[in-house]
């Protein structure tokens, strides 16, 4: 048996462009028209970011524990499973970084946000926004079908980065921890989109880079 270290990326990689992309589009069909809830659930933890108040802190959190759950669920498990085997282990972590979002931000209240209006703020706002609408118009511009299209709360990727968009904006030493698991998240997609030779391979790696920077950023200024 060859030694585990002569093996590259794409040697786990099993599956084509094709089958990949159509999995979204499989995945879509059969959850419409959920996809409306999750883009109101977005739109709904970016007005608390343009406009934080006390006693909305607790509802971001809560929100975004509830999609890595349902994301680790209905598509790690019972979709991107079936052509990849490596997703049966992700989608445990994924329901573990829900389970670390609602107890740490929602019970625990680690999280803060509050009105800055200083660059952190606009990158984080924008970065979100770009997860949030950004991220589904990426399949129309690449030839695909709407249907195709991944959405966030629906689709790990936009999940992921509109997580780091939270919590670069968030205060608290435990955001530092939550970050962990999107960053990670970013890297694999990253490698899985350049190994099939997609174009936009940099966008979900290019994102968490710009939020830990973002976020490092404001903890130096204070």
């Amino acid at each position: 048996m060859s030694e585990w270290w002569t093996y590259r990326f794409s040697d786990f990689v099993l599956f084509s462009p094709r089958v990949y992309y159509r999995l979204f589009e499989l995945h879509n069909q059969a959850l419409w028209p959920s996809q409306l809830l999750t883009v109101a659930l977005g739109l709904a933890i970016l007005f608390v970011l343009l406009r934080p108040a006390r006693g909305r802190h607790r509802s971001v959190p809560m929100l975004l524990g509830a999609l890595w759950i349902w994301v680790a669920w209905a598509f790690l498990w019972e979709r991107y499973a079936t052509i990849n085997w490596a997703s049966a282990y992700v989608a445990p972590v994924f329901a573990l970084q829900g389970l670390a979002l609602l107890w740490l931000g929602t019970v625990r209240k680690c999280l803060a946000y509050a009105q800055r209006g200083n660059m952190r703020d606009y990158v984080g706002r924008a970065l979100f926004a770009g997860a949030l609408i950004g991220y589904p118009l990426l399949a129309p511009l690449m030839g695909r079908p709407w249907f195709a299209a991944e959405i966030f709360g629906i689709a790990p990727d936009p999940t992921a980065v509109g997580t780091l968009a939270v919590l670069a904006l968030a205060d608290g030493r435990m955001r530092w921890l939550l970050l962990l698991v999107p960053c990670l998240w970013c890297a694999i997609s990253g490698a899985t989109l350049w190994t099939l030779g997609a174009g936009w391979f940099f966008v979900p790696p290019l994102s968490a880079l710009i939020a830990v920077g973002s976020a490092l950023a404001g903890n130096q200024r204070r």
